[in-house]
């Protein structure tokens, strides 16, 4: 499974055209196909499908189930489904194409959940001089990688990277073959198996800086908007049944982890799931990690600098918060 590619759909994205307009007077009622991946922010989908919640807010939704991350965010940008679930990297990635996108939800922010896992005798990043690192080239955990390092000091031709898909990377790293691993919940399980390994670092230690969300074609926000409010409101309602009914909503998310339930509900803090009023707080404007417009600017600037975008994409109508303002408090 792949999760979070930050930069690898300059090209592909160049298919969405967005050209749907404000003005087009909406259509009859679509179906939403909505992707998602191996991500705990997004296992809520799950149980949303199968407690019917988009039915119950009048919304045909068919879910599509990514083994790949890469995977669905090549399906958004060739328009095979109408949204996706990915990261600002990606999204912010997929505009500087020329991909017509628009960020309607924040399903999370990552509070731990992507980690650099090492060996033992690695005590601080500094350690990582020279070791070799695996970790899924140009994801969100290879910027992850790249924060560290730039915290401490360091840039990447200071390391020897291993470029592996995630599940391989982590397989990898708990075989003894690298030094290190950048990965992400699930496969932080899987890394930390090796003896001796331990977390040096998470997203825990860059607050704001991997934020979640549910993004729409443009094309699609425009014609359809009545069934992004329903998917929108659908979210809302399923976090509400989740806290009301933890044992089973995990029992669920679990089973499409692939892991069980004790060891799922030890991610529950490295991922935080955003309510209606945090949505709100994140896509108001201001100059904190926390506000989106503001973190989106640190993103875009680091993609090029560290050259993962060719150009910094515009923030121009990239975040829609109007479907999180309908929901009633």
């Amino acid at each position: 499974m792949k999760r979070r590619v930050v930069g690898l759909l300059a090209v592909l994205s160049l298919a969405i055209s967005g050209c749907g307009t404000a003005e087009e007077p909406e259509q009859a009622k679509a179906k939403v196909t909505l992707a998602f991946s191996a991500w705990p922010g997004w296992f809520p989908w799950q149980v949303a499908q199968e407690q019917g919640l988009f039915a119950k807010n009048g919304v045909e939704v068919e879910l599509k189930y990514f083994d790949s991350y890469t995977d669905s965010l090549t399906a958004l940008a060739t328009g095979k489904v109408s949204a996706n679930s990915q990261t600002l990297n990606d999204t912010l990635a997929s505009v500087s194409g020329g991909a017509a996108q628009k960020i309607v939800l924040v399903n999370d922010n990552s509070t731990g959940n992507d980690q650099i896992i090492v060996a033992p005798g690695i005590t601080g990043v500094a350690d990582l001089k020279g070791k070799a690192i695996a970790v899924e080239q140009s994801t969100v955990d290879h910027y992850l990688l790249l924060l560290a390092l730039q915290k401490a000091g360091l840039k990447e031709s200071d390391i020897t990277l291993k470029p592996l898909l995630t599940d391989a990377a982590a397989a990898a790293f708990a075989a003894g073959e690298v030094d290190a691993v950048g990965a992400f919940a699930p496969f932080t399980s899987d890394a930390l198996k090796r003896p001796g390994s331990k977390v040096l670092t998470s997203s825990k230690d860059f607050p704001g800086a991997i934020p979640d969300h549910l993004v729409f074609t443009a094309e699609f926000v425009s014609a359809h908007p009545t069934e992004v409010q329903a998917v929108v409101r659908t979210w809302f309602d399923t976090i509400a049944w989740i806290q009301a009914n933890k044992e089973a909503a995990i029992a669920i998310m679990a089973k499409k982890a692939g892991v069980s339930a004790d060891e799922y509900k030890t991610y529950d803090a490295g991922t935080t799931i955003f309510t209606r009023e945090q949505n709100l707080s994140a896509f108001a404007s201001g100059s904190t990690p926390a506000n989106l417009d503001y973190q989106a600017g640190l993103i875009a600037q680091f993609l090029v600098d560290t050259k993962l975008a060719e150009k910094k994409p515009s923030l121009d109508g990239l975040f829609e918060p109007k479907f999180v303002q309908a929901v009633s408090g």
